[in-house]
């Protein structure tokens, strides 16, 4: 194995190297300084495995300590006590580590709370991760102040309302008096001794959960060119849209728009489908009933002429459709695969409203 650095952004010299390895072999200093020295080898480009087999630290010790070491300098740039500092070299680099997700100003007032009340790294976690969110609370409760040990007493103070059972509820009382550091938060705590009234706390509502049944139900999402009349090079600009995952998600970057359409065989079946907008009025054959904007999807990879189809082609500078009953002599476009009509919707206005029925 090659027990060479690998990068040499921050070389060391190979005596300095060797005199770090060995003092890490032996544990010479503190584990602050067993976390500065793995950092230095790290950043020289010495990987974990390499420190490992030559110093005894294994991967994940390495990183604890790194990171202990570096929160440990946050202390020290926040001026914390002597008496502070001492107590984490003891060694605490487990109790610091979990520290790490706080700020400097945090990590401080945790890191006393911690020292203060004895407490072991599982503990230290629960504090921190409690006082981060607390801190992001857009308002602090009433009777709790912004301290890690109200942060805690708030949260046995939430708890034990919730809790019926007068087990839960007494061991609730008794860790938030242990971490309150505010009088109103050990008063609020302290209420909950003679006030027995426990409001419930509410279950999540289920998740509104569906399953796509059949293909008809996916949606197929398609470039949508514009509205007649238009030319070819407005055609040929569009860029084709790749689907994703069971979902057909797409994405877009080109200019224009998109239109979702149903996900019907004939639709899915489509290479490079567009869509356009246009009067029923303009369309080769005749549709019953007044004129209005209807939707024809064109597939732009299918140019090869069949009497049973309509195609899109180029006429004195626009785009319209017509069908051919021989071979024709210009280029085709594409094929149209469907003509939709808009929904017919009788009144609008109960869309809107509450569905009722007469007695």
């Amino acid at each position: 194995m090659n027990d060479q650095p690998q990068d040499t952004s921050n070389q060391l010299s190979e005596e300095e190297a060797n005199q770090m390895l060995r003092s890490l072999l032996h544990k010479e200093g503190t584990w602050v300084d067993w976390g500065k020295t793995c950092h230095q080898l790290q950043q020289a480009g010495y990987n974990s495995q390499t420190l490992f087999e030559q110093t005894g630290f294994q991967a994940s010790q390495q990183n604890l300590i790194i990171v202990a070491a570096q929160v440990y300098e946050s202390l020290v740039i926040s001026e914390v006590s002597e008496d502070l500092l001492s107590y984490y070299r003891g060694p605490k680099s487990d109790v610091l580590y979990e520290l790490r997700i706080l700020n400097q100003e945090q990590r401080a007032i945790v890191a006393q709370l911690a020292k203060d009340k004895g407490l072991d790294y599982l503990d230290t976690k629960e504090v921190a991760k409690t006082f981060q969110t607390f801190s992001r609370l857009p308002q602090l409760p009433p009777n709790f102040t912004l301290h890690p040990g109200d942060a805690i007493a708030y949260q046995c103070w939430k708890q034990g309302k919730q809790k019926k059972d007068l087990q839960d509820r007494t061991r609730l009382i008794a860790k938030g008096l242990k971490f309150a550091h505010s009088m109103t938060a050990r008063e609020a705590i302290e209420k909950l001794l003679t006030d027995f009234t426990a409001i419930p706390q509410r279950s999540a509502p289920l998740m509104p959960l569906y399953r796509l049944e059949e293909q008809q139900e996916m949606s197929c999402i398609v470039p949508l060119v514009g509205t007649l009349p238009l030319s070819k090079n407005e055609v040929e600009g569009v860029r084709p849209l790749d689907k994703v995952g069971p979902f057909n998600s797409v994405s877009y970057s080109g200019k224009g728009s998109i239109v979702p359409l149903p996900g019907w065989q004939a639709v899915l079946k489509s290479v490079n489908p567009v869509a356009i907008f246009t009067p029923s009025d303009r369309l080769p054959q005749s549709i019953p009933g007044k004129p209005e904007e209807v939707l024809v999807l064109i597939d732009l990879a299918i140019t090869d002429w069949d009497d049973n189809s309509y195609f899109l082609v180029e006429d004195e500078g626009e785009l319209t459709f017509k069908w051919f009953s021989e071979q024709p002599s210009i280029p085709l476009l594409g094929q149209v695969v469907i003509v939709l009509r808009p929904k017919k919707i009788f009144d609008e206005n109960n869309l809107l409203e509450a569905w009722q029925m007469d007695d």
